[in-house]
């Protein structure tokens, strides 16, 4: 019995379990995204989708309403009318948690009212 007892004690500190840490440190947002390819990927395609659907004159906040929060906006003042414009993620090549304004696409809204989107109606205001 003694030396069932000398054993155990002996090989106590060779059975003992290990520790892991985990952090999140460095994680991607979305890993475990139930969609195909990671969150901001998916975001950015529901956010093609919607602005395809968009129709002209559409309401400012109606629009605001179907997006997420702008990641750009601008705020214009011309003789002829107010333009805001803003810019919603939609082209990002990877996630480095940066969006630049040429990641987004532009919606142009004159007096309340979407007048376009893209490169081309934010070069008519300018």
């Amino acid at each position: 019995m003694k030396k069932l007892l000398l054993a155990a004690a002996l090989s106590a500190p060779l059975l003992s379990g290990c520790i892991v840490a985990v952090s999140d440190d460095g994680v991607e947002p979305g890993w475990s995204s139930n969609h195909s390819g990671s969150s901001w990927k998916y975001q950015q395609e529901e956010n093609r989708k919607t602005i395809s659907k968009l129709d002209l004159g559409a309401d400012y906040n109606q629009v605001l309403e179907q997006l997420p929060t702008p990641d750009f906006t601008e705020l214009v003042k011309k003789d002829e009318g107010v333009y805001k414009v803003i810019y919603i993620a939609t082209n990002s090549k990877h996630s480095d948690g940066k969006v630049t304004k040429d990641e987004c696409t532009p919606l142009v809204f004159k007096d309340e009212k979407l007048i376009g989107f893209g490169q081309s109606a934010l070069l008519q205001i300018l």
